[in-house]
């Protein structure tokens, strides 16, 4: 008889698959953006740093001047009772939020908005940065560490500096256990089988001689639930050349 594929018990929507979001601190945003952020300076104060298991990046809590706290995410060097400012007149150094018309051309941002106030979109996970390459008119160029651009409004805000965090993946995983109970903590299927490991009956690309899936990968946007797996109505694979 077989059994479900990874993919249709994903769908499903069971335990296994769902986010342990009763576990998660809260979400991470900027502050409003109000008249202070578009052409004044506020100032606040990092009252803690927190481990939050649905980030990889640490988060900070400020408290701003006439008592707004906000979460948000922390970058590389900062401390516990820092003072960091926020809003068009603020200095664009590590750890501050101001907007990109104000960085200079070199400076590596993080926690980038894509919209005008959406609360930072790009360069969120650990240990990650843009650089801002070139102004024209009321449009800021970034640079991912991909070497893609992406052209921005120039009242898109950002945090001076690189994501904190960014050694967590040069720890070397001496255990299987370890492993699990890093898994465990997303709600993250472990270990997984290989599809060509398994039996025919199993998945699609399951038995024959070898590890190899005996047939193309690409499969129709249109095929069944049991029959979806690998590269999903692709226009093509490989490397462009």
């Amino acid at each position: 008889m077989g059994k479900r594929l990874i993919t249709q018990r994903r769908g499903r929507g069971t335990h296994t698959y769902k986010a342990p979001s009763h576990r998660y601190v809260g979400a991470t945003s900027y502050r409003t953006y109000d008249e202070i952020e578009k052409s004044g300076i506020i100032m606040g104060k990092v009252v803690d740093i927190i481990n939050c298991p649905g980030h990889s990046t640490p988060l900070v809590e400020i408290e701003y001047q006439g008592g707004d706290r906000i979460l948000t995410l922390a970058t590389l060097g900062i401390h516990t009772n820092q003072e960091v400012s926020s809003g068009a007149n603020a200095q664009p150094v590590e750890g501050n939020t101001v907007p990109l018309k104000i960085v200079q051309i070199g400076t590596n941002v993080s926690n980038i908005e894509s919209q005008v106030g959406d609360g930072g979109k790009f360069m969120k996970a650990s240990g990650t940065s843009a650089k801002v390459i070139a102004k024209k008119g009321k449009k800021v160029t970034i640079q991912f560490k991909s070497k893609k651009t992406k052209i921005l409004n120039e009242a898109c805000r950002a945090t001076i500096g690189i994501m904190a965090g960014g050694g967590r993946q040069e720890k070397p995983i001496l255990k299987a256990g370890k492993r699990m109970h890093m898994m465990r903590a997303k709600n993250k299927l472990y270990p997984q089988t290989s599809g060509v490991a398994m039996n025919a009956v199993d998945h699609p690309f399951g038995s024959g001689r070898g590890r190899h899936m005996g047939k193309p990968r690409t499969v129709s946007r249109n095929a069944p639930s049991g029959r979806k797996v690998g590269s999903i109505a692709s226009k093509r694979t490989g490397k462009k050349k």
